[in-house]
């Protein structure tokens, strides 16, 4: 399974007969390794509903006739645009045929339009992934929380894990994370994309293996495969 970083919580998941993307915020971020008109995927997987991790979804989601996946606001959000869409909501999964989505409590928020407008989008979600014999965690934004570990006790070959502090998780807290979720290897994401969320992967990565973790930090446009 190959996992490519397009920025900020932005990932490209492909398995040997489908591409699946989790979080397109590409448009309106600079450091995006692909514009939304050029992605080409059979499933769009969303955590939340901030802008910038939603921001894309309606384009790449019609343009490519690709079935949403997110909690069930998020999910029938889309639909009434237009949009194909499988609503789900924490503890939940179901079994798609490129595998199993299961979606997480993440402790975080969940709106469009905040400070304007705000439409509430129901509760923000980790996403639990299981293809190819492979099990990954995309922890969407959330805080540290000690049921993490629950999440792991079935084996992770990789968490992905934001880092940026300020609306979610810091390095520090991500490294107890690692300590609960015990992956084979993680990535950071969600940070540098602006000066609150500004952080050092490297130093992070170099942190983490001092607790035995291995980290891979993705620039944009760069992949892994597990």
């Amino acid at each position: 399974m190959k996992i490519t970083f397009y920025g900020h919580s932005c990932f490209l998941i492909e398995t040997g007969t489908h591409r699946l993307i989790i979080d397109p915020f590409l448009t309106d971020n600079p450091d995006a390794a692909v514009a939304a008109k050029d992605v080409k995927v059979d499933h769009v997987l969303v955590t939340h509903g901030h802008e910038d991790h939603t921001c894309d979804v309606l384009e790449i989601a019609k343009a490519n006739d690709a079935t949403v996946v997110a909690n069930f606001e998020i999910a029938e959000y889309f639909g009434a645009k237009g949009a194909k869409f499988h609503g789900l909501n924490p503890g939940g999964g179901f079994t798609f045929p490129f595998g199993r989505v299961k979606l997480t409590i993440a402790h975080h928020s969940s709106s469009l339009n905040a400070g304007l407008n705000p439409i509430y989008m129901g509760s923000p979600c980790g996403i639990v992934l299981e293809a190819e014999g492979k099990r990954i965690y995309h922890a969407g934004d959330t805080a540290l929380f000690l049921d993490m570990q629950l999440i792991g006790r079935a084996g992770l070959d990789l968490a992905i894990l934001p880092i940026g502090d300020n609306y979610t998780m810091g390095p520090a807290d991500a490294i107890d994370a690692l300590d609960l979720l015990k992956p084979k290897v993680a990535v950071p994401m969600h940070f540098n994309t602006w000066p609150p969320i500004a952080q050092d992967a490297a130093a992070f990565a170099r942190a983490a293996a001092d607790r035995g973790h291995k980290v891979e930090v993705l620039k944009p446009g760069t992949s892994l495969t597990v």
